[in-house]
């Protein structure tokens, strides 16, 4: 059996961490496995609980970004409709364009609505579902 070390940076709005909480738990909080690889999934994020506090202004903050974005192997961006409007998650996914990194759209649950900006950038788009999130981070990932 082998172990596989997987990046993922999770994309979200503070003021909607909601989504970033559930998914991080999902992903971080139970051992994965495909046949006979175990998946490592490692968190690249920038929570609310820990931010980026070296960063003096925006270019800073954006070169920490993006630094944790090219060390990912993944991306994966929740598609509620905060993301149109939000700066940040826009800079991550130039960053993860630049940085040639594939990007998962995950549709919130029950959610009519979806970002057009970021389902336009992703490699992949899934359902609010634990299997099919893991399923695709380790399909983008092989």
């Amino acid at each position: 059996m082998s172990t596989r070390q997987i990046h993922i940076f999770i994309s979200h709005s503070w003021s909607y961490s909601k989504h970033y909480d559930t998914l991080s738990d999902w992903i971080f909080n139970e051992n994965w496995r495909f046949e006979e690889v175990s998946l490592d999934l490692r968190d690249f994020s920038v929570p609310k609980n820990d931010p980026i506090h070296n960063a003096s202004n925006d270019t800073q903050l954006k070169e920490a970004i993006y630094n944790k974005i090219s060390n990912s192997h993944v991306v994966v961006i929740p598609t509620g409709m905060y993301a149109n409007y939000s700066k940040w998650i826009k800079k991550e996914l130039e960053g993860s364009a630049y940085y040639k990194k594939p990007v998962l759209a995950v549709n919130p649950w029950a959610q009519e609505r979806k970002s057009s900006v970021v389902q336009q950038k992703a490699t992949k788009l899934v359902s609010w579902n634990k299997k099919s999130v893991i399923n695709e981070i380790w399909n983008l990932y092989k």
